[in-house]
């Protein structure tokens, strides 16, 4: 049965001081163009602004080298020379495109096949009553291994576990989606988003001669991570038992059809390959064939992992690292592979169980389903790998970051104090810019290299990015999932409003940011490593 998603309705008609803001904000960012647009009008401003500095014979000492380089013109005869013999290779060459592509088809398949969806409502259906807020919200800071997916299973999913405890099921939707916003760039598991995040900080490192040695493989966060998803899961249910379900009324309505699952072409009123229902109805039931499914699956990655660490660890082994180190090792640099093999493997065993697998071709066909979402990416990183590219060859960027780290360290905002500034400007840039990926695009271009020339390593710079892009992401109209979180809340409040529902997201916000930076700050003053061979400084 294919329900028709109602139009989110019009805000209050005498709206308070909540409404007031929002709505400057969307009317604000409704006027932003398509990230290739932007992108693209970005490009034409480097390549104005270059060729004029070319022209005025600006150059720019880096700090620590002895040589001085030239700001180079685009729009001069070498630079369209150059745009014409390194556009393919901009693209082809931009280090997160083959990285994210390999680890959505492997992810894919274990969406696909229900096992990702299965483990969350495994990992929450029989918890006691008083778990349940601690328990959405640190699945929920684990969820972003199911990229968006997430944002449409767990809050409905929460919203359903609450009622049938007894407790109020918006307190579940709400919290589950503030918590899966907010730990969306945390966690203790790996996933495509990593990859992008890493592939971007790569080339924005390369910026200055000392980048091409910064680590920068899709790890150096993951300590960070993993820390900060502990905390904000603690928060996260502290903020939902005691903060909102308190002041929420009871629902009006019993929420029947809150759900946002999908019927993956099954017949309404059946059930798919893996058990769960195809008919729009979010069930906590976890069947005895799922069941042995995940076992399955979780026994094959078991197994895989056992021959990959033991292959690691053996002395003389040829996946150690230059003196038979750990970090680096070939391990660490080819994590990426690693893990593909290891998502595929546990969705091709999971899917072989419950029969969504039931034939070889499945795998490589949900493969391709999951790889065709990513077209839109594709056509972005097209517009980004050249701006990226421009800032590069043009030594624009070496200017800015060279220039925005004297005036940071002219203003005091040195270390610690430099990353929350930092930070709070991409929690301001993040309520217009809402696509991640676009926005560290934006900035890491400038800020990557500025911090490097503090003495920081690009981790530190993408472990700050990481907190601004998810803080504000929950309350801002510019996110599409905010509407659709409104449509399912009406299903248990058929009066509510965008305003109200806003100004119970907004609770989370000051908390959850502040718990980020916290985590930071305690990895930054203990000079903590950020992830595997990631340090805080530069040497």
């Amino acid at each position: 049965m294919t329900t028709q998603t109602p139009a989110p309705e019009q805000a209050p008609t005498r709206p308070g001081f909540i409404d007031k803001a929002m709505s400057g904000i969307e009317r604000v960012g409704n006027k932003l163009p398509h990230p290739v647009l932007l992108f693209l009008g970005l490009f034409v401003l480097v390549g104005a602004a270059s060729t004029a500095l070319a022209a005025a014979g600006a150059t720019v000492k880096i700090p620590g080298e002895d040589k001085t380089v030239a700001v180079q013109g685009v729009f001069t005869g070498d630079g369209v020379v150059w745009l014409l013999e390194n556009f393919i290779p901009n693209f082809t060459g931009f280090p997160s495109l083959g990285t994210v592509l390999l680890m959505m088809a492997a992810v894919g398949v274990a969406e696909r096949t229900g096992l990702l969806e299965t483990v969350v409502r495994a990992s929450i259906s029989r918890a006691p009553r008083w778990l349940l807020p601690y328990l959405v919200a640190f699945v929920a800071a684990q969820a972003h291994l199911m990229s968006d997916v997430a944002i449409l299973v767990i809050p409905p999913l929460a919203a359903l576990v609450f009622k049938n405890a007894g407790r109020n099921p918006v307190a579940g939707l709400i919290g589950g989606f503030a918590c899966v916003c907010a730990g969306y760039a945390a966690g203790f598991s790996i996933g495509a988003l990593d990859a992008l995040y890493t592939g971007i900080t790569q080339q924005a490192a390369q910026v200055l001669p000392q980048g091409a040695d910064a680590p920068t493989h899709i790890l150096i966060n993951y300590f960070y991570t993993a820390s900060a998803s502990v905390i904000l899961a603690l928060i996260g249910g502290f903020l939902i038992s005691r903060i909102l379900e308190p002041r929420l009324p009871w629902p009006t309505a019993d929420g029947s059809q809150a759900d946002g699952s999908r019927a993956d072409g099954a017949q309404a009123g059946g059930s798919r390959a893996d058990g769960s229902r195809a008919d729009g109805e979010v069930t906590t039931e976890v069947t005895a064939l799922q069941r042995r499914g995940m076992l399955r699956a979780g026994l094959s990655v078991l197994a895989y992992a056992a021959v990959v660490i033991t292959c690691w660890l053996l002395p003389g082994s040829p996946l150690r690292g230059e003196g038979g180190s750990l970090v680096p090792s070939p391990v660490l640099d080819g994590i990426v592979p690693l893990l593909f093999v290891a998502f595929l493997l546990a969705g091709a065993v999971y899917g072989r169980t419950v029969k969504a697998v039931t034939r070889f071709e499945d795998v490589p066909r949900m493969m391709a389903d999951a790889i065709t979402g990513m077209s839109a990416y594709i056509v972005l990183i097209l517009v980004i790998a050249q701006v990226i590219g421009v800032f590069d060859w043009t030594n624009l960027g070496t200017l800015l970051a060279v220039k925005g780290a004297a005036v940071l360290e002219s203003v005091g905002l040195t270390g610690y104090l430099g990353l929350v500034a930092f930070v709070l400007l991409v929690c301001v840039l993040n309520l217009f810019i809402t696509s991640g990926s676009a926005l560290w695009s934006l900035v890491a271009p400038v800020f990557v290299p500025a911090f490097m020339l503090l003495h920081m390593e690009p981790a530190v710079t993408q472990a700050a990015f990481r907190i601004g892009d998810s803080a504000t992401q929950m309350i801002t109209p510019l996110n599409p999932y905010v509407f659709l979180l409104l449509t399912v809340l009406k299903r248990y409040e058929p009066e509510a409003q965008l305003g109200s529902l806003l100004s119970r997201l907004s609770v989370f916000v000051v908390p959850f940011l502040v718990a980020w930076l916290a985590v930071l700050g305690i990895f930054y003053g203990f000079d903590i490593p950020l992830g595997p061979g990631a340090s805080i400084h530069t040497p």
